[in-house]
């Protein structure tokens, strides 16, 4: 519940604990990449071979800040660059190609992955720094080898690596305080701790099974997306007004999710202690599935707690009590008068549903009011009554967060646009500002966004050669524009605030040394 802490806490604080390499231990991936959402098998000790300085060119260290032509134009073509093994042309891709074919990895990376604006929102910055140098990046291979403490000085050397592996995916963890690949070579293991990572958190819908009616597992439909719905609604409000952190990107997990990430300076220094009370103050659903009442706060509500009832109450007529009909069969009713305060209102109910078989949770919710108005129990409560209410909406809405992910900074979380390997879908941002809009099955998936820069290339073909002058990228032919354009604008903003950090900070009190 949200009263230990207050957002004062966000204050810079002392250095974390040096990290244990233990705290992290990805599962066994499936052999058949769409058969789930494991990683790969543990093999952080496994490094890739550290790239010779001596081959790191100058133009490699400086990300032009001026070229936005990231992304090719696969009506052009380009030769392959001297002492660089992936290939830059396009590889040809069959029509019945599946998105866990390599090729079909290959392509979308060379050809739609955003390395360029990614960087950016690493970095904070245009120009290489240690936010992106020293930061950790770890990757599922195709043999299902998960090779961790991977680091690169850009976009470029990060770009290469990635076409080089053709990982089914990749993660990202925090920045530390030397770089990862020379952790061995330190002469004490405490100087390599993590400094600086964004607060994050993540919502599955495996959570929410014990409520949810109309899927389950891995399974996903628009009735229960809502719940992701109202948990992106809930806590977006409570982080920007409650701990005012202004640059957050939920982003789509690829089947049943979604992760926030939280950008702000004062968010990527907090130490695990403050990102623990951070979670702890959203965190109100408490309990496993077989535990008894799930929602115990205290009265008067916190203003966090009052708010988000404001925000659930409309969700929990139509998305819960329409769609969900969560009470519909009589044991799961019996869960229902279990969170209610009066024996006499309960058993008054109890008869009524059952002289009722197939009486629905919209009706049954009615009753309760109903019965108590009429004097089912001449002890009843009522202020008792209202605040049992008050806790059901909170357990059948508030978001189920997986707080264990938000806690410590050496949490590795899947990185954005990667290609979600049991569905094919890109993991794009979510607009918060239309997220009502947002239905995860029309996310594309990445061979019909290879499909789709086909379809145009022929159409154009077809009228007219290319002109070199009115050249479009290939992300601007797909259904990801909108999700790279959203993306852009949000890296843009951060790059903006970070500039204004740096000044205040260089330009400080001149009477200080």
């Amino acid at each position: 519940m949200p009263h230990p802490i207050s957002p004062s806490v966000l204050q810079d604080g002392s250095m974390d604990d040096p990290m244990d390499e233990d705290t992290v231990k990805p599962a066994t991936a499936p052999t058949n990449p769409a058969a789930g959402d494991g990683n790969g098998m543990d093999c952080s000790d496994a490094d890739a071979p550290n790239p010779p300085k001596g081959d790191i060119k100058l133009e490699d260290l400086f990300d032009g800040e001026e070229d936005d032509d990231e992304f090719p134009s696969s009506g052009v073509s380009t030769s392959t660059p001297p002492n660089s093994s992936p290939p830059t042309s396009p590889p040809h891709i069959a029509p019945a190609a599946k998105y866990s074919d390599r090729d079909v990895m290959l392509a979308f990376y060379q050809r739609l992955f955003p390395f360029r604006y990614l960087f950016q929102w690493l970095n904070h910055s245009m120009k290489p720094s240690n936010d992106f140098g020293h930061r950790e990046f770890a990757f599922t291979l195709p043999n299902d080898a998960y090779l961790r403490y991977q680091s690169f000085p850009t976009s470029d050397l990060l770009r290469k690596e990635v076409l080089k592996l053709n990982p089914s995916r990749f993660e990202i963890g925090p920045q530390y305080t030397t770089n990862p690949r020379d952790r061995k070579t330190l002469r004490k293991a405490t100087a390599f701790r993590p400094m600086a990572k964004e607060m994050v958190f993540d919502i599955d819908l495996t959570d929410y099974d014990e409520i949810r009616t109309c899927c389950n597992k891995a399974n996903i439909c628009h009735k229960c997306w809502s719940f992701i719905t109202m948990a992106i609604k809930v806590v977006d409000v409570a982080l920007r007004d409650d701990f005012g952190f202004e640059h957050i990107m939920w982003v789509y997990s690829g089947r049943r999710g979604a992760h926030a990430w939280i950008s702000d300076k004062k968010a990527r220094n907090m130490d695990d202690q403050k990102r623990k009370a951070v979670a702890g103050y959203l965190e109100v659903i408490k309990g496993g599935s077989q535990s008894g009442k799930k929602v115990n706060v205290r009265r008067p509500l916190h203003p966090h707690l009052a708010r988000s009832l404001d925000i659930l109450k409309e969700h929990f007529q139509t998305d819960i009590l329409e769609n969900q009909d969560p009470w519909a069969e009589p044991e799961k009713a019996e869960r229902l008068l279990q969170l209610l305060p009066d024996k006499a209102l309960n058993d008054a109910l109890r008869k009524k549903w059952e002289a009722a078989p197939g009486r629905s949770s919209v009706s049954k919710w009615a009753d309760i009011d109903a019965l108590a108005k009429a004097g089912a129990s001449k002890s009843l409560d009522g202020r008792a009554l209202l605040e049992a209410k008050q806790d059901i909406v909170l357990e059948y809405t508030y978001p189920r967060l997986d707080v264990e992910v938000s806690k410590k900074q050496i949490h590795l979380l899947k990185s954005p646009f990667v290609i979600h390997p049991g569905t094919g879908r890109v993991c794009v941002p979510i607009d918060t500002k239309r997220v009502e809009k947002f239905y995860p099955l029309a996310v594309p998936t990445v061979t019909e966004l290879l499909g789709q820069i086909d379809e145009w290339d022929a159409e154009t073909k077809k009228s007219e050669a290319e002109d070199e002058t009115k050249r479009i990228q290939d992300y601007e032919k797909t259904g990801l524009k909108p999700y790279l354009d959203f993306f852009r604008n949000h890296v843009g903003l951060l790059l903006k605030a970070e500039k204004g950090v740096k000044r205040e900070r260089e330009d400080g009190d001149p009477m200080e040394f």
